[in-house]
Order: C-alpha cells, then sequence, then structure tokens
C-alpha cells in the first residue's frame, strides 16, 4: 500500500448513495470533518427507493432539509396507498390500502409526516446540503483496498477518469458500500438470514396515454397480478414517465438479456389492459430482494452502514429507512467520540442497537411482501394482516445499549406502537413555544444532550448546568412549564408528565438522536441530582467495551 498520505480526514465514507449522503449530511451538521467517495459518476438517475417514512423525515427535518426534500418531490404529494388489480382496465380492484395517514391521526405523534420522494430526486438534495456545510464529496472515485491498525484506516483512492492514486489516512471508514459491500468482503464478515426472495427488472418507459388509463387512482404503488403481465407499476409524475418491476427468474435460468424492450412493452401493456397503448422503453435495472443481516456492524475502526450491514425486501420502504436511520445513530457518536466528551466504547453500542432493528425490521418487510403477494415473490402470507406499521416506523428502540433502565429482554420492534417515553425509545413529540416561537420538542434534539425537567426540576437542570461547566459535555437543559422561568411552554394538551411517564419534579436525559437515555424514578442511580447525572452520563457515554 501507498505509504504516502494525500488527506488526513476524521472520517471516510465509502459510498454516495442514500445512507452515504445521510451519514455526509449528519456529520456535517455537527462539525465532524469527512471525505465521501463514489464509484458512479454522478446521484442516482434511476427512480427508485422512494418511500421516506416519518421518523426519516424527523431526522431530516432536525438535519434542515426537510423542506427542500417536500419541493423535490412535490410532484407525487398527492400518492397515497397500494391498489392491487389484475389489470387497470379490469373489473377485480382492491386497495390494500388507501391513505399512509387516513384522519391524520399521525399528526398527534409527529411534527412531520412521511414523503413520497425518489432517489433520483432525493440524492441531489443531500448532495446540495451537504456540500454546503463543507462536506469533501468525491464522485467518481472508488475505494481501492484499506488496512486499518489501533489509531485509524489507511485508503487507497483512484478516480476514475485519471486513474490517479491517493492515500487517505482516516479515524473511522463508515462502510455505505451496497448489498455486495467489498468493504464488508474485505473484512470477512458474513451475513445471516433467508437470503434471497425474489428478482425483479425496473422498467422505466414512457407512456402518454397510461395517465388516462390510470384515472384517479393516484397510488404509490400499483401490484398487476395478471399471469400474462404480472407486476407493479409505480408513478414518476402521474403523467408520461413510469416505473414498472417485472419478475424475473435468475434462478430458473432465465437471463437478464430476455428483458428485451419488444418483450417489457408486451409485459406492461398486458399488465395495464391496454394492448395497443404506445409505449417507449427509457431504461432497466435488475434488483434482488433479500433478507439479510451482518453478522456484527463493526471491525475495530470500520463500521457498516445500510445494505452493507442488512438487506430487506423494498415493500413499506424499510430497507433505505433503516440505512438512513443506521447513519443518524452511528453519527451522532461519532462526533462524541471524536469531540474527547465520549469514551470509544459508545461505539460499540452502535452494532449493539442496530442490529437487533434491522433483524426484526428485515422479518417485517418479509412478511409485508408476502402479504400483499409482492409480484415474483411467492411466500405464503401469515395470518392476518400488519396494520401498525408506526411500530416500525416510530417504535424501534433499544433495549441494550447507550442507555439507562431498559429491559433487554424487549423485542427491538413492539407490536405496537405507543409513545411512552420510556429509556430506550424516541423521545415523544410536544408542541412547546421557546421564547415565545412554537417547536417540537423534537426540535430540541441533535447536536448536544438534552435534560428535560419537570416544572419542579430546577434542582436537574442546575445539576445538568453545573456538569457541563465541570465537564464539557454538551448538555442543554430545559423546564417545562407555565411560568415565566420555565424555558419551555407547553401548548394547551400536551402533557409533559404524561407523555414522558415522568413527573413534576422528574427529568428526562435525551440523546442526540432523539432517543430516551434515562428518565428519572426508573431503574438507575439515586441520590442527588448531580450525583445521579454524574453516573447517568458515564453509564452513557462510557460504556464498557
Amino acid at each position: 500500500m501507498n505509504s504516502k498520505v494525500s488527506d488526513r480526514v476524521p472520517v471516510l465514507i465509502v459510498g454516495g448513495s442514500l445512507v452515504g449522503l445521510s451519514a455526509s449530511l449528519f456529520l456535517g451538521r455537527l462539525g465532524v470533518g469527512h471525505l465521501l467517495v463514489e464509484k458512479h459518476a454522478g446521484t442516482s438517475h434511476h427512480p427508485r427507493g422512494r418511500g421516506n417514512n416519518v421518523r426519516t423525515m424527523e431526522l431530516f427535518r432536525a438535519a434542515g432539509v426537510e423542506q427542500a426534500i417536500r419541493e423535490a418531490a412535490s410532484v407525487l404529494a398527492e400518492n397515497h396507498g397500494i391498489l392491487q388489480a389484475d389489470t387497470l382496465t379490469g373489473a377485480d380492484q382492491e386497495w390494500l390500502f388507501k391513505e399512509i395517514d387516513p384522519g391524520g391521526a399521525l399528526a398527534r405523534f409527529s411534527p412531520t409526516g412521511w414523503c413520497l420522494c425518489s432517489q433520483n430526486d432525493l440524492e441531489p438534495v443531500l448532495l446540495k446540503h451537504a456540500r454546503a456545510l463543507g462536506g469533501d464529496l468525491r464522485f467518481g472515485t472508488e475505494l481501492v483496498e484499506f488496512e486499518q491498525d489501533a489509531d485509524g484506516v489507511t485508503a487507497v483512492l483512484r478516480d476514475r477518469e485519471t486513474d490517479e492514486l491517493r492515500t487517505v489516512r482516516a479515524d473511522y471508514l463508515i462502510a455505505a458500500d451496497g448489498p455486495r459491500s467489498p468493504v464488508r468482503e474485505r473484512l470477512g464478515i458474513g451475513q445471516d438470514g433467508p437470503g434471497d426472495l425474489f428478482h425483479n427488472v425496473s422498467i422505466t418507459f414512457r407512456a402518454k396515454r397510461l395517465a388516462d388509463v390510470v384515472g384517479e387512482r393516484r397510488f404509490i404503488a400499483c401490484y398487476l397480478t395478471n399471469p400474462q403481465g404480472d407486476g407493479a407499476l409505480l408513478p414518476v409524475d402521474n403523467q408520461e414517465q413510469w416505473v414498472f418491476h417485472a419478475p424475473w427468474h435468475p434462478e430458473h435460468g432465465e437471463p437478464l438479456e430476455d428483458f428485451t424492450d419488444e418483450r417489457c412493452v408486451r409485459h406492461i401493456r398486458a399488465a395495464v389492459g391496454a394492448p395497443d397503448m404506445e409505449i417507449e422503453i427509457t431504461g432497466k435495472a435488475p434488483w434482488h430482494a433479500a433478507e439479510r443481516v451482518a453478522r456484527r456492524y463493526r471491525d475495530g475502526r470500520v463500521f457498516l452502514a445500510g445494505d452493507s450491514a442488512h438487506e430487506m425486501s423494498p415493500t413499506g420502504a424499510f430497507g433505505s429507512n433503516t440505512g438512513i436511520q443506521d447513519a443518524h445513530n452511528l453519527a451522532w457518536k461519532l462526533a462524541a467520540v471524536l469531540g474527547g466528551w465520549a469514551g470509544p466504547g459508545l461505539l460499540e453500542t452502535y452494532g449493539q442497537e442496530r442490529q437487533p432493528v434491522a433483524r426484526a425490521t428485515g422479518a417485517r418487510a418479509s412478511a409485508r411482501s408476502a402479504e400483499h403477494r409482492h409480484p415474483g415473490y411467492d411466500a405464503v402470507p401469515g395470518a392476518g394482516r400488519q396494520k401498525n406499521v408506526l411500530a416500525v416506523a416510530l417504535g424501534y428502540r433499544y433495549p441494550v445499549g447507550a442507555v439507562v433502565g431498559t429491559d433487554p429482554e424487549l423485542s427491538p420492534v413492539p407490536d405496537g406502537f405507543a409513545a411512552t417515553g420510556d429509556p430506550g425509545t424516541r423521545a415523544p413529540h410536544l408542541w412547546v413555544r421557546r421564547a415565545g416561537v412554537r417547536i417540537s420538542t423534537l426540535d430540541l434534539f441533535e447536536d448536544s444532550l438534552v435534560l428535560l425537567a419537570g416544572p419542579e426540576g430546577a434542582a436537574w437542570k442546575a445539576a445538568a448546568e453545573r456538569i457541563t461547566a465541570r465537564t464539557g459535555v454538551p448538555l442543554a437543559a430545559y423546564r417545562i412549564g407555565t411560568g415565566p422561568e420555565h424555558e419551555l411552554a407547553p401548548e394547551p394538551g400536551s402533557e409533559w408528565a404524561q407523555a414522558y411517564g415522568s413527573t413534576a419534579d422528574g427529568a428526562v436525559l435525551v440523546r442526540p438522536d432523539g432517543f430516551v437515555a434515562w428518565r428519572s424514578g426508573g431503574e438507575g442511580p439515586t441520590g442527588e441530582p448531580e450525583t445521579v447525572l454524574d453516573e447517568v452520563l458515564r453509564a452513557v457515554l462510557h460504556p464498557a467495551g
């Protein structure tokens, strides 16, 4: 390996798709220097990975990009639900669900909502904002080799246009390099799980008359079951641009070359029930649905994130969302360790927290594909239809990790969703006013730990302020109440104690990623507030590992 180092950076990100770009954005927001390399010349041109769930949109809200993403996604803002039909013109039509958020109930739990933004529209937004934060993002650059030692990672990079080699030294490496991850393979990290589930060819096409056939049915996707034309139809602009996912069976020896333009046109015509429709094929790309999870998420100073760590069936868009949430979980921990206010053991909690979530979420995604009879997937659905998607999107939790007072036997994804404020869960959303400005409690969580205390929790706030002054740990403290001495004023109907499971004189410690680290009155240390907080912070920021 070339020993002459050209660049030194705290973090090297390998892979510039959704997860890598999100990692760059989150690290940039936290002031962590980094270099991102992506072997392709630019962002994705293929409309895929479109479903951004409510938790992901909360993260993008905190990162200051929610509005830009919604503007990029505006063409599909009115699309909701999944339709299943024999053909678009046939009589057999059933909505698997018609609204993502029927009745607007989600507003009770979050300041934001789901967003249908295709990967080719989302990635440029993330790229623009990551670069605006000072991120060094290099496309057309690939990782050739790397090695690590006790102090960092040395990587050789190649510019694919000039063939120039550069050697980079980084404190840590994030491998967001996809399901076939060369980094994971180089580290010898195996995977567990059922493996391949089914295969599709994603076909982009132009059809001017298809909008007339679809009519007012503004779906996210339509599963078409005609044996002569089964597949999934997805709108790109609701007018002329569309995507069709056609089943592909390489396991039976079917070559990809069989998907000629002529075959694809015949298949789509049969699927939509319009034998004479004029169709122009504009692109084709194979993809593979699988359920696998890496056996470990960390090897020394190298971390796996996104598809390199887990593969999931696409139904529900759980894979991309889980990957973005991986990046968010890891970013604050890297920032804390590099910033000197947390010990290296904190990084071990990344895998402890995220791997069980991936396993549980991957199983849910596969079950949902079977339930929806996703084209090409022959698995038998389980009993009963999955109804509580929020349990996966908002309810996932960390029974083990950088948390105090949790039950380690709890499932990482519960059967149903409830915002409880329990340690290890996402902190509940409440509308409050700070200096007269309306914000969500979720808007407080990004670049520091946050202590929320009840109206009679002055001792907790004072203790937090002393600890920050003494240790330098970034710990913001607020009291929630209606008096002039309270920093946060809850809006009518927003009950702090009830939402967070606390008391008027209690306190809750929330991590920068918006997860509750500890709550007074539960399992954990007892005593004077400053002593208790010292012990809690030690357990959260300096775990053994």
